[in-house]
């Protein structure tokens, strides 16, 4: 018997503005921070270069009441990041949010919306006048 996924996906995002201050992948960089001891460790983790990792830390510690990241000089000792009180505190809640909603996705609402979902979006209007001005 073979496992299929849901089509249904949902996803949290925690705004700042326009600005995205939390979802998914910022949190998955802030695990991975927290487990290499740096950036550029998180970022080689996540397949992401060290400049979109440190653009996406910068993003996080400005949109937060304090910073969720700390950084310090770069040496063959003790440089490196970790996250401050506040990045662990956010980090934990977002993810006891993630869970919460995640477990919320499996009930009767995401089966009816499921349920009304084509598995195919239908052809456009556009893609139709093409095929009809080639006959």
């Amino acid at each position: 018997m073979s496992s299929v996924s849901s089509p249904l996906k949902l996803k949290l995002q925690i705004l700042c503005g326009d600005a995205i201050a939390m979802g998914p992948g910022k949190a998955d960089l802030l695990d991975a921070i927290a487990a290499e001891g740096s950036i550029s460790g998180a970022g080689r983790r996540l397949g992401m270069s060290y400049r979109r990792a440190w653009q996406l830390v910068d993003l996080m510690n400005r949109c937060w009441t304090a910073p969720l990241v700390e950084t310090s000089p770069g040496s063959a000792r003790g440089g490196g990041a970790r996250l401050t009180e506040e990045g662990s505190d956010v980090l934990s809640t977002y993810r006891a949010l993630q869970a919460a909603l995640e477990a919320r996705g499996t009930g009767a609402e995401m089966a009816a919306l499921g349920a009304k979902l084509r598995t195919r979006p239908l052809r456009s209007q556009a893609d139709r006048s093409e095929l009809s001005d080639e006959d």
